[in-house]
């Protein structure tokens, strides 16, 4: 597979309305399999006010759903939604945490279930589904009536960012996430409030001053998972954009030469760097479940910050004491000399669906997506994981736990100045296997900020020349 040449100023027409920068086409692309025949499609129903996507209503429906920190309930009130709609269809919904094994070998003998939840670390690699022809373009359940306003096509109730995330740099959209994913420097505001007596930094300087008043308490200022050390770039990449403005980021996502040995990226690592060798972090928590055990020792007040996501308020639930207080900031300005101002948020929409391109019932699968960004099915969604639903004003008026009250008066303050970092998203290799080494041996002291970038700039130079590998390029 040769690169593909993608117009940069159409990519960037699709984003522009959102405050986007556009997204990188089709990322990590490995040689291209085959699927198998189309096996036997349910018919089209017939098209109506009721039914504008032409669902069969005895078709049968098949839902996999990623079974992780969200669970899977949420999706089976949507399910339900479905059969009391279509009772005939005799929905079925699966849960695994195995997403790829499980799904994948269907895609690829032309038996795919109707609807995925591709998401958790076996997910499958949606660029190269894409690329293969696997996933179904959504273009027409996003140009559908919305399940709450038959005025409103689907895609006017998303938020920024859903859409263009979904793309892939094409024409069409492939994929759609169901959350607003809040990440940035997680906290206790009791701790920080009645513990330490101060206030949320706003600063990097502010940002030691704290450590340093903690550790004088026995507390470290800071804690990861050191399983999975990548965690690092949620609290980071805020700070790439803020320090060097959307060019930086976007080099990044265009993988350009010396774009991880920007003075701003510099400069974020070496914030970092200070904070690793005041020995203001909290190291270890390697297990499988590393994750948890960082938000464990958190929740018992052994760190101030952790790097993460608006997932860890349901996800930490159980060990968080009551009057916690959990909220998120966002990253602290380094100087005056920032591009973007304090407030700068990196906030992509999450959680990915798909349907596949083979799927049996692939009007249904629609169907179902269709009602899973309803209102009804949104603010299910809230109630169950704590998360905030992509689906704008879904959840205007409701009672707010204290982290998605925080998340959402951090988009407020953050406006226009919402950030996305697509390379983690398109190329997983860099996330998954370049960053997290990286950021691995840095956090522990055994890697240099030259020698952390210079791995980078090397990574992003191997992907960028990688025959198998489908970017955007610049027109």
């Amino acid at each position: 597979m040769g690169s593909n040449s993608v117009n940069r100023r159409d990519v960037m027409k699709r984003a522009a309305a959102a405050g986007l920068i556009a997204v990188p086409a089709v990322g990590a692309l490995s040689s291209c399999a085959t699927g198998g025949d189309d096996g036997d499609k349910a018919e089209k129903g017939k098209k109506s006010k009721k039914n504008p996507l032409g669902v069969k209503e005895d078709a049968a429906l098949q839902v996999y759903i990623f079974n992780g920190g969200y669970g899977d309930k949420y999706a089976q009130f949507v399910t339900d939604m479905y059969h009391d709609k279509y009772p005939k269809a005799k929905p079925d919904q699966k849960a695994t945490e195995k997403i790829a094994t499980q799904v994948q070998p269907k895609l690829v003998k032309g038996d795919p279930p109707d609807v995925v939840n591709n998401s958790g670390a076996d997910n499958m690699n949606a660029g190269k589904l894409i690329k293969n022809k696997q996933a179904a373009d959504l273009t027409e359940l996003l140009d559908a009536p919305s399940w709450d306003d038959p005025d409103t096509k689907v895609r006017d109730t998303f938020v920024p960012g859903v859409v263009e995330m979904g793309a892939f740099g094409t024409d069409g959209c492939y994929q759609l996430n169901i959350a607003s994913t809040i990440y940035g420097n997680w906290y206790s505001e009791k701790m920080l409030s009645e513990t330490l007596e101060t206030e949320y930094p706003k600063t990097w300087d502010e940002m030691l001053a704290v450590c340093k008043k903690a550790k004088s308490k026995g507390i470290h200022g800071w804690t990861y998972p050191g399983g999975h050390p990548r965690y690092m770039l949620f609290s980071m990449f805020g700070m790439f954009a803020q320090a060097g403005g959307r060019e930086v980021i976007e080099a990044m996502d265009y993988l350009e030469p010396g774009a991880w040995k920007h003075d701003a990226v510099k400069s974020v690592f070496e914030a970092f760097e200070e904070l690793v060798a005041k020995k203001y972090v909290l190291t270890g928590f390697d297990g499988k479940e590393a994750h948890i055990e960082m938000q464990t020792a958190w929740t018992k007040g052994k760190a101030v910050f952790v790097p993460d996501g608006s997932w860890v308020e349901n996800e930490a639930k159980d060990t968080t004491p009551k009057g916690f207080g959990m909220a998120v900031g966002a990253t602290p300005s380094l100087d005056k000399s920032d591009k973007m101002p304090f407030g700068t948020l990196y906030a992509p929409p999450g959680e990915p669906f798909m349907v596949p391109a083979k799927a049996q019932n692939l009007q249904g699968g629609m169907e179902w997506l269709r009602m899973m960004f309803s209102k009804k099915a949104s603010q299910n969604l809230f109630k169950e994981v704590s998360s905030i639903p992509v689906v704008k004003g879904a959840i205007d008026g409701m009672d707010l736990p204290p982290g998605v009250a925080s998340s959402q008066k951090a988009i407020k303050a953050a406006g226009k100045n919402v950030v996305i970092c697509f390379w983690k998203e398109w190329y997983r290799e860099m996330f998954d296997q370049d960053f997290n080494n990286v950021m691995g041996k840095f956090m522990l002291g055994d890697m240099s900020v030259k020698q952390a970038l210079d791995t980078m700039d090397k990574a992003a130079a191997r992907i960028a020349k990688d025959p198998d590998v489908e970017r955007v390029k610049r027109s």
